[in-house]
Formats: C-alpha cells, sequence, structure tokens
C-alpha cells in the first residue's frame, strides 16, 4: 500500500496499490472547516465514480450545511442525494423555513444599525457594520452581496490592521467565487500595507496569490508563493487551504516549472517548506526521487496519486497539464548529461515502449527543447552539442574586438583633453 495519508493528522486520502483511491473522507475533511469543507465534499460528490463515497460525501455535506445558515446550498444538496440517504436526508422543510425567517430577521436588524452609525457618521461603526453585513450574507452563501459589503468597509478603514482585514475578507470571497483577478489584486493591497510583519497574515497571502497563480496556470509563480509560506501558518487558514496542500501544490508546481538548482535551493534545502513536505511523506519521496533522477518510482507514484488529485477542487483542471510538464522535464534533464542515450535503455528506465517515447522526444525536439537528432534505425538519441572551439575561437575574437574598440575611445579622449578640445558650458549655467 502506497499512502498519501502521512500520519493520523493528514489531509491527503490514501492510494491503493492498483491506483484507485480510498478517501478517509473525515480524515481529509477534518482539516478545513466552514464554505470550503462543503465545497471540497460536494465537489468529491461530483467527481468521483464511486456511489458509495458519493453519498457518504453527499451526507457529510448536509450535516456541515445544517450547522450554518445557507438555504440554497442545502436545497441544491438534497436534491442530488434524491432520497437515496434515506429518511434522516430527507428535505428538512422546517429547517430551511426557520433560517429564512432568522435570516430575514437579522439582514433588516444590521442594515437598521448600519443606517443609524451612518447617520451618527462614526466610521469604525460603519466599518464594523458593513463588516457585519458581510458576515452576514457569506454565511448565506450571496458571495457577490458578501463581497460588496467587505469593500465599501474600505472608506472607513483607520489602521493597517483594518485595512488587512478587509483585503483577507475580500480574498476570502473572491476565492469561493473564481475572481482570481480580485485576489491578486487585494494580496498586492494588503502586502503594501504598512505594518504587515505578521507571519501568519504573510503565509495566507502567499497561499492565496499560490492560489491565484495556479488558476492562471502559471506554474512557476506558484510554486514560488507555495514554498514561500512561513510554517507558522499551520492550520491558521483552514477556510481556504490545509498545510498539506500547500505541501503537494508547491511540490507539483515545482517540479513541473523549477530547473534542477531552483529545485535543490527552493525546495528540497528550503527548511520551512521541508516542514510542510514533512506532512505528507510521499510527496517529499516524490521530489527527492525526481531530483536524483529515478524518473520511474517518481512517475509511477505521480500515476497512483492521479486518481486522488483529480479529486482536488483546485488541481483538478490542472492535473494532466501538470504530470505533462513534470515528464516532460524528466525526459530533458535524462538526455542533457549525454552525448547519444540508448531508446531502449531510456524507455526500460521511464517504463514506456520504445515507439511512445520516440514520439515524445520527437515532440520535445521539434519544439526546441531538446537538442538532438534520433535514429530511428539504431533507436539511439544523438545530442546536437554546439562546436566549442568553434564558440571558443568566436568569444576570444568578440573581446578582442570589444578591447580595440574601448581603447580607441579612450585614446580619442585622451588626445581630445590634450588639445583642449573640449565644449564648456556658458557662463551661469
Amino acid at each position: 500500500m502506497a499512502s498519501g495519508q502521512p500520519d493520523a493528522n493528514g489531509s491527503r486520502p490514501s492510494t491503493s496499490d492498483d491506483g484507485g483511491p480510498h478517501f478517509d473522507l473525515e480524515t481529509y475533511t477534518s482539516n478545513y472547516m466552514g464554505h470550503t469543507k462543503i465545497i471540497r465534499l460536494r465537489f468529491i460528490a461530483e467527481k468521483c465514480s464511486d456511489s458509495a463515497m458519493e453519498l457518504e460525501a453527499l451526507r457529510m455535506a448536509l450535516d456541515e450545511i445544517k450547522k450554518g445558515d445557507n438555504t440554497q446550498v442545502y436545497i441544491e444538496t438534497i436534491e442530488r442525494v434524491r432520497g437515496r440517504l434515506g429518511r434522516a436526508y430527507q428535505h428538512d422543510r422546517e429547517w430551511v423555513n426557520t433560517k429564512e425567517k432568522q435570516a430575514a430577521q437579522r439582514q433588516e436588524r444590521l442594515e437598521l444599525e448600519l443606517n443609524g452609525y451612518k447617520t451618527n457618521l462614526i466610521k469604525e461603526s460603519i466599518r464594523m457594520g458593513y463588516n457585519d453585513l458581510g458576515d452576514f450574507f457569506y454565511a448565506r452563501g450571496d458571495l457577490q452581496a458578501a463581497f460588496k459589503s467587505y469593500v465599501r468597509t474600505r472608506d472607513y478603514c483607520t489602521t493597517s490592521k483594518h485595512i488587512i482585514n478587509m483585503c483577507l475578507n475580500v480574498i476570502l470571497v473572491s476565492i469561493e467565487l473564481g475572481h482570481f483577478v480580485n485576489v491578486t489584486n487585494y494580496v498586492q493591497k494588503a502586502e503594501q500595507t504598512p505594518d504587515n510583519t505578521d507571519p501568519v497574515i504573510q503565509g495566507k497571502l502567499k497561499c492565496a496569490a499560490g492560489l491565484a497563480h495556479l488558476e492562471n496556470k502559471k506554474y512557476k509563480l506558484a510554486a514560488r508563493k507555495f514554498v514561500d509560506v512561513n510554517f507558522e501558518l499551520g492550520t491558521q487558514y483552514k477556510k481556504v487551504i490545509a498545510p498539506q496542500d500547500v505541501a503537494l501544490y508547491g511540490a507539483l508546481c515545482a517540479l513541473a516549472s523549477f530547473d534542477r538548482a531552483d529545485l535543490k535551493s527552493k525546495v528540497i534545502d528550503n527548511i520551512s517548506f521541508r516542514n510542510f513536505l514533512e506532512l505528507v511523506p510521499d510527496i517529499r519521496e516524490l521530489i527527492n526521487d525526481f531530483y536524483a533522477s529515478r524518473y520511474a518510482s517518481c512517475l509511477g507514484y505521480l500515476q497512483k496519486l492521479k486518481p486522488d488529485l483529480l479529486l482536488d477542487v483546485h488541481l483538478f483542471d490542472h492535473v494532466d497539464t501538470l504530470y505533462e510538464q513534470i515528464r516532460h522535464k524528466a525526459l530533458i534533464q535524462y538526455t542533457t548529461p549525454f552525448i547519444s542515450v540508448d531508446l531502449n535503455r531510456m524507455a526500460a528506465s521511464f517504463k514506456t515502449n520504445v515507439a511512445g517515447l520516440e514520439k515524445e522526444l520527437a515532440a520535445l525536439i521539434m519544439e526546441n527543447q531538446i537538442q538532438a537528432r534520433i535514429d530511428s534505425h539504431n533507436k539511439i538519441l544523438y545530442a546536437r552539442h554546439a562546436d566549442q572551439r568553434n564558440t571558443s575561437f568566436q568569444k576570444a575574437l568578440q573581446v578582442g574586438a570589444d578591447y580595440q574598440r574601448d581603447t580607441k575611445a579612450l585614446l580619442l579622449r585622451a588626445n581630445l583633453m590634450q588639445h583642449d578640445f573640449v565644449v564648456k558650458p556658458k557662463k551661469g549655467q
């Protein structure tokens, strides 16, 4: 059994030897709270092929939903259950009606209080009033209204702490809305705020920025953000991301985009990020395998992990692209040190057939990512190394030409000064 669940508190689901996902949903979701826990459970229910897991995810989602006030997402989830969870999970209209009535009363009270604050022109009270209204709309699932309320607090912020709190609220709502342009903008605003020295807040901002870059397929930028997160963040951003996710997202993006030097310095030797990797030891070993050129082991485990990653709400759309880039980088790194490579041995190292490997290498050669040519008859890849002797001569000639040009310029300047052939400024200038 290869496990993606590092310990009793780990969040990654385990993976069986045949590559099938075996989620411990209780353990997995215990690392999240609030909306993101519900979103992840509903996403798993939607994407998984196992009907038993789907129903378990829906059951847990309903239990979590009923702890809050979001009646709309409750109704949507109940409709997806279609009575398959028994009488205990039938449509609870009494709960819905009670929540709707309570919400209407609370909204009216909050709006009256806010109007009173505006009349009295007390900035701090107005800010808190908009904040409370934003919290109310967020709990109800009205994300657009919550976004507007949180943004309106900006005009009434009087301290750096208020500005950062406003930015974090807007970022939280924007992530759920999928408005990652707003996420990037408000991360930058918070980072530019004076007195932003709390490592936990900085960690939250880097995680949010990493998710925005990941969504925009800017994997190198995403990797830089995730690997730079301070381990002090811990589990203090459970509304958005678990520490195990920081390790997973950072590792995959780094493997896909970093060169060997960056992988060594920014990931393997990064003490803070190494602490995150300790939470997911299989991912740590995967990185070490890649760096040590044990590509068969690395790519083999990635394939076993794939069913789990396809159930991750943030990675789902990127798994195939990341896997392709990681494999291409492995092929490039394998061929780089050699003048010639036996394709039969290379295919064995990558656990693939020679025909398939030839196609992959040909594509990389066409894209100019590998400087080589393929001898299809003898199944050998020949590197096209530059003529080092000719390159050295050209460099020497260029250095000589540069020296000659600089010497002539110095002599000309010296002669001009010797004969007082200098343009002097007019008096008074």
